[in-house]
């Protein structure tokens, strides 16, 4: 603070003949004192008690069993007592070196990802701003101070300029926090801060199962083009001796447009889903955050990848501990409430001090002598009187933003019920129709096999052949759709437990605690 004028009349005052020094006295002991009994007062805060809201689904999920597999009491007790599949690595779970590759880049390059970090750091230096103020912002400081005066203003013997020298150590209007204001403030910060490392790793788990659905689409498609274009040669094969047949007369017009049409029908699926692979690969792309490297593992097929489908879930109120999303949106409803506290502390008097130690002197040689000390002590004191309801009204936004937050809360609960729900409801049921599946493509090529045998024996016409190969396309289009569907459905299934936030297994999970709730 600049306190030239004051030091150079002091100055003056000091020159006079007969003039005693001002009694000093420093105010480092007394700043110390003042410093510990506003920490001790400032201890408390008026902010309500945070208490979790109700968990407001039902206590089991509805689809952990279906009809075929029902949970026994042994089976469900040996799931309870498991390691929770939120402590699986995606390493473990996603067997696939291609994959695992895969997502190894994804982490490194991912722009979402990236971003979520960064806003870590961001809620970190926010976090410091506003718990800064609990602690005395103490500044230090020098100053030359040189004035002319003029001759009828000037006292005899005094020389026409006059220079100030200065240097002090200042304490700047530092707020004692008897209610908490700031205190609640810093709360809040801190909550948004945790709130913030768990959206990161939130962000990671859903990126692990974008990774992994988008690499299971890119194979599914592959498939799919590559069963097309098999498919293709054949029907066009097949319509070629159907035109030699129709021109030496043996067979109709309708035979030949009907094996023409499956042609066309052939090229226009293969055009769809080659259209659809090139987006699949678009979209792993981006997630990748960079182009497909060449050199990555040989893939596996569909059938041939092995995900854990006995995942362990435990019950809906383990998901409070073990998804990062809910652990987020937790920490947002606590900054909320401690952002009652401040709102309710601003009807109470601000309390701040302001104080100075330092020496003046008008030679630079006897700066630090003692005659040279001077300080000053400032504490001040202010109370809303009337504002138009501007704290009023602040106190409500700042409820109503609690209660939002808490609505927001109990929806991402519900959310993570479903799509838990969801998943188990499914996993039974995909093997069922995966098998179901497989059957009925082995009964459409018996089916083939014979209407050939029956067309070339002459007991059937080329019509049945037709549908047969039709039928027979179709349920292994299907087949491969539902090799898709079952895997993606144990992706999102991990996911929604709160799996792929660690690379591998701990070496023993089964002791090994599921970290809760961080604490402030």
């Amino acid at each position: 603070m600049n306190a030239a004028p004051a030091r150079l009349v002091l100055s003056r005052l000091r020159r006079q003949p007969g003039a005693r020094p001002a009694t000093r006295r420093p105010i480092g002991a007394a700043a110390a004192r003042t410093a510990l009994i506003a920490l001790l007062l400032s201890a408390c805060t008026m902010a309500p008690v945070y208490q979790r809201p109700a968990l407001p689904v039902a206590p089991a999920y509805p689809g952990a069993a279906t009809a075929e597999t029902t949970t026994t009491a042994a089976t469900a007790a040996a799931e309870t007592a498991a390691a929770p599949a939120a402590a699986l690595g995606w390493r473990d779970f996603l067997a696939d070196p291609r994959l695992a590759r895969l997502i190894e880049l994804a982490l490194a390059n991912n722009r979402d990802l990236r971003i979520a970090a960064l806003n870590i750091d961001l809620a970190r230096a926010q976090y410091q701003i506003q718990g800064a103020p609990l602690l005395p912002n103490l500044t230090a400081g020098a100053s030359d101070a040189r004035q002319r005066t003029p001759a009828p203003l000037r006292v005899p013997g005094e020389p026409a300029v006059l220079s100030v020298y200065g240097a002090s150590v200042g304490l700047t209007s530092y707020e004692l926090d008897f209610f908490g204001r700031v205190r609640s403030l810093r709360d809040a910060a801190l909550a948004s801060y945790l709130a913030s490392e768990q959206a990161r790793r939130s962000a990671q788990i859903s990126l692990v199962a974008q990774v992994a659905d988008a690499y299971l689409t890119l194979l599914a498609d592959g498939e799919q083009v590559e069963l097309t274009r098999k498919t293709l040669a054949s029907r066009e094969e097949a319509y070629r001796i159907a035109q030699l047949q129709f021109q030496a007369g043996t067979l109709s017009a309708l035979d030949l447009r009907q094996s023409e049409t499956l042609v066309r029908s052939a090229q226009a699926d293969l055009a769809s889903q080659s259209r659809a692979r090139a987006q699949a690969e678009n979209a792993l792309t981006l997630l990748l955050g960079q182009p497909v490297p060449e050199d990555l593992p040989a893939p596996r097929a569909l059938a041939e990848q092995a995900l854990a489908d006995d995942l362990p879930v435990g019950l809906p109120s383990e998901l409070l501990q073990r998804r990062p999303d809910l652990l987020a949106a937790e920490q947002q409803l606590q900054a909320q409430n401690a952002s009652i506290g401040a709102a309710r502390a601003a009807f109470f008097p601000r309390i701040t001090l302001t104080g100075n130690d330092g020496f003046t002197s008008i030679q630079l040689s006897g700066l630090f002598h003692g005659s040279a000390r001077s300080w000053s002590f400032t504490p001040a004191i202010s109370l809303p009187i009337f504002d138009g309801g501007v704290l009023r009204a602040d106190l409500a936004a700042s409820k109503v933003q609690r209660d939002i937050a808490v609505a927001a809360y109990e929806k991402a609960v519900q959310t993570a019920f479903r799509e838990v729900a969801d998943g188990l409801a499914a996993r039974g049921t995909f093997e069922q129709q995966l098998a179901a599946q497989d059957a009925l493509v082995r009964a459409e090529e018996a089916r083939l096999a014979l209407a050939r045998l029956r067309y070339e024996k002459g007991v059937a016409s080329s019509l049945d052949v037709l549908d047969a190969e039709r039928e027979l396309f179709s349920a292994q289009q299907t087949l491969i759709a539902v090799r898709l569907a079952r895997l993606t459905n144990l992706v999102d299934l991990y996911k929604a437990i709160g799996g792929g936030w660690s690379e591998r297994r701990a070496p023993d999970t089964a002791a090994a605690e599921v970290p809760g709730r961080p604490s402030p």
